[in-house]
């Protein structure tokens, strides 16, 4: 029998004492860190500060169940192909090993050089605000996350195929020593999923393009998804029936439990269980496949009063999401 999946909370880069003492107040299990402020000024990060960020964690009852971004400057030639991204790489395992070393089992990773691009934020129930995305919007008004350009590529673009090049050259150098330090890597879908922004081509915004990363360019025991229910939901396709497909082979490594209303081109965030995939169905579909990882809620509608990381909407994901964990085990 798979273990029981668990529930975490995440999305903060500092292990401060109110956030550990908020993480098990709400009843969570363990806690995850994106991008966490760890000296790096030599490109990778240390053993001896892995080790003290899981201790830390642990010493309040919880399990650091994974890191999740490396700092972009980490890798960034490695996906742009640029020069110096052989000294990238070889402070990427680095990394590798120290997080093996230090008892840390999984990092989250993107393949997304220009990052993250939402338009201006709009209004969800009762008025709350919510992250937004309009391709229609993108070249007319402000962008509220992304950058359209990169200085290093001086103009020039990155089509797919340098782009799937690229990332087979990083992932086989990558994976074997994963394998070796006992860590999993966990690829984030592309956010917004469309196949390119800013004149980079983006190689993880569909189906298809997970289909080939995980069976074709990199099928390593060590190697799966992040899987973002919201970027997968953004995709315009069943959700429900890509968390069976991959979660039959076991590429499902932990989930971030969000969704959106609509798909790209335009789509916004809302509360759970007010958009396009039912999470009844996805808890109970994770629970069939035997997905034994933790879930995120990630982020999360700014609700009224709250605070710079938006505690009250956290809590509220967070007891959402432990709730159908708990139906869902009791009644099937």
């Amino acid at each position: 029998m798979p273990e029981r999946m668990r529930v975490a909370l995440g999305q903060f880069n500092e292990l401060s004492h109110e956030r550990l003492t908020f993480a098990k107040q709400i009843g969570v299990s363990g806690v995850q860190m994106n991008t966490p402020l760890l000296p790096d000024e030599d490109g990778y990060w240390r053993y001896e500060d892995l080790k003290r960020i899981r201790e830390r964690v642990e010493s309040y009852g919880l399990k650091l169940e994974a890191l999740e971004n490396t700092p972009t400057r980490f890798y960034v030639k490695a996906m742009l192909g640029l020069p110096g991204r052989d000294e990238q790489i070889e402070n990427y395992q680095k990394t590798l090993r120290n997080m093996g070393k230090a008892g840390i089992h999984m990092l989250g990773y993107n393949w997304m050089p220009n990052w993250v691009w939402r338009t201006p934020n709009k209004k969800g129930r009762g008025g709350v605000s919510v992250t937004a995305f309009s391709m229609d919007e993108i070249d007319t008004a402000p962008l509220v996350a992304g950058a359209k350009t990169l200085d290093m590529l001086e103009g020039r673009t990155i089509s797919h195929d340098e782009m799937w090049e690229n990332y087979r050259y990083f992932t086989a150098a990558v994976l074997p020593v994963a394998e070796e330090a006992g860590v999993k890597m966990a690829i984030h879908p592309d956010d917004p999923p469309v196949p390119e922004l800013g004149g980079i081509a983006r190689i993880f915004h569909n189906f298809e393009c997970y289909k080939k990363a995980m069976e074709e360019i990199a099928p390593s025991p060590n190697h799966g998804i992040e899987f973002c229910m919201g970027c997968f939901s953004e995709m315009g396709i069943n959700v429900i029936e890509v968390v069976r497909y991959f979660g039959e082979r076991g590429k499902i490594f932990y989930v971030h439990f969000r969704d959106v209303q609509g798909c790209v081109p335009t789509f916004h965030e809302c509360f759970l269980g007010e958009g396009n995939f039912d999470p009844v169905a996805a808890i109970r579909t994770l629970k069939e496949v035997g997905f034994d990882g933790f879930l995120i809620d990630d982020h999360v509608p700014r609700m009224i009063d709250d605070t710079d990381w938006n505690h009250r909407g956290h809590a509220h994901a967070t007891g959402y999401i432990l709730a159908l964990v708990d139906a869902v085990y009791k009644l099937t």
